[in-house]
């Protein structure tokens, strides 16, 4: 977050407090939960008129996966994380657009700036979505639901978006509200309309019910929130676990006491490949994902961050995915000491000639001008100097204008 924009937050954080403090008596909470309509395919639209009225598919590649599709696209059952291939099959005469993930973060950014300007409590969830607890603001600003009217006439004409928004007491209640009135709609459920609204959802429409859970508590019966509801709780706990049978008891009933957490700044930055072909050699891998190492540390570097952990993504030929990760003593930015890391967390799954087809790795624990304490055995001079410049160089002649000699010697191009 930049220096202007924090000191906003801080002005409307105070400002923030005052109106709290003049509020008579415990107040019911009023949270809002914006989520961007089609965020990744109507930025496409926005960018380019002529792609207005067509089915618009986020997603290139035979071998990729579809990260987005607008509603035109969905009418033909395309939907995200289908497969590219199966997406041209539904509908051939599709647009199917490359993921351009730092316009949709550029665009992102404004649209928090706009929900700052509500209130200083916002829970940013993803790139397309958040939490706002606006109590402290309705004295200022009118009801929840005129807060969010505002909210949606200023993500549309500033950014030319549209966005739906939920209006409830608690985080719980406001998602699911915003999902039954998508797109481009607003819906509140005030505290006596919550469980008229929420018994009636399929158990699916729950936090925390995956297939998994969700086979488990068919089997018992259980179709819709209600009959989640009224299954005794020490049952429920038995059928699926401790934790998870005491949260869906108490979310079946509307009971959701989280707070607004807000959080500035990123909470990781990655960096993934999906391969042309299926690859089986390790050497090769470890290659990707040295290139994958390269983009998201100087991206760390830029934005000067430091991550305390490091993880990866394998996904093999049959889309299913595993992760590891690593958390370390200390926070590092150094393109060579994350890929040691990555390295080692790749070395140690043991699947040597596993035939993969997407790597990744995430950056995450993310800390900002972390002090830095050289790693035991670490030259005093060296690695960080040395990619310090590689970040001037690239500054100033491109992307990829300087690269590890590994890369360069395999012939890869510098994938944006």
């Amino acid at each position: 977050m930049g220096s202007a924009r924090r000191l906003r937050k801080l002005e409307h954080q105070t400002k923030y407090a005052r109106n709290m403090s003049a509020v008579d008596g415990p107040t019911q909470a009023t949270i809002l939960h914006v989520d961007m309509d089609a965020f990744f395919a109507s930025v496409a639209e926005r960018d380019n008129p002529e792609l207005k009225g067509k089915a618009v598919v986020i997603g290139m590649g035979t071998r990729g996966v579809v990260s987005a599709a607008n509603y035109e696209a969905r009418k033909f059952g395309i939907h995200s994380a289908m497969p590219v291939s199966q997406a041209r099959r539904l509908a051939p005469h599709a647009v199917f657009l490359p993921v351009d993930m730092a316009r949709y973060q550029e665009v992102s950014a404004n649209v928090m700036e706009i929900f700052d300007s509500f209130t200083p409590n916002v829970e940013p969830v993803s790139v397309d979505e958040a939490f706002l607890d606006v109590t402290g603001a309705k004295r200022l600003l009118g009801t929840g639901r005129e807060i969010a009217t505002a909210i949606r006439a200023k993500v549309e004409s500033q950014e030319g978006i549209t966005c739906s928004v939920g209006i409830a007491p608690s985080k719980f209640i406001a998602k699911l509200a915003s999902t039954y009135c998508k797109p481009n709609g607003m819906l509140e459920i005030a505290p006596e309309e919550i469980l008229d609204f929420l018994h009636p959802l399929p158990i699916s429409a729950m936090w925390g019910v995956g297939p998994k859970t969700a086979e488990v508590l068919e089997r018992l019966g259980l179709r819709i929130i209600e009959d989640i509801a009224k299954l005794p709780r020490t049952t429920l706990i038995r059928a699926v676990g401790e934790a998870a049978g005491a949260t869906l008891h108490e979310l079946s009933w509307g009971r959701d006491y989280r707070d607004v957490a807000p959080h500035d700044g990123e909470k990781s930055i990655s960096a993934a490949e999906t391969f042309p072909t299926d690859l089986d050699n390790p050497e090769e891998i470890l290659r990707d994902y040295l290139k994958l190492c390269e983009r998201a540390t100087s991206r760390l570097r830029d934005k000067g961050l430091f991550a305390k952990t490091i993880s990866i993504k394998v996904r093999f030929g049959d889309f299913s995915t595993i992760n590891r990760s690593k958390t370390l003593p200390l926070p590092i930015d150094g393109t060579h000491e994350v890929y040691e890391v990555v390295k080692s967390l790749y070395e140690a799954l043991g699947i040597d000639r596993a035939r993969l087809r997407l790597v990744g790795v995430s950056l995450e624990n993310l800390t900002d001008g972390a002090p830095v304490q050289l790693m035991l055995g670490e030259r005093e001079k060296g690695w960080r100097e040395a990619e310090g410049a590689v970040d001037k160089a690239r500054e100033r002649f491109g992307p990829g204008s300087v690269r590890p000699a590994r890369l360069i010697d395999s012939g890869d191009e510098q994938e944006e």
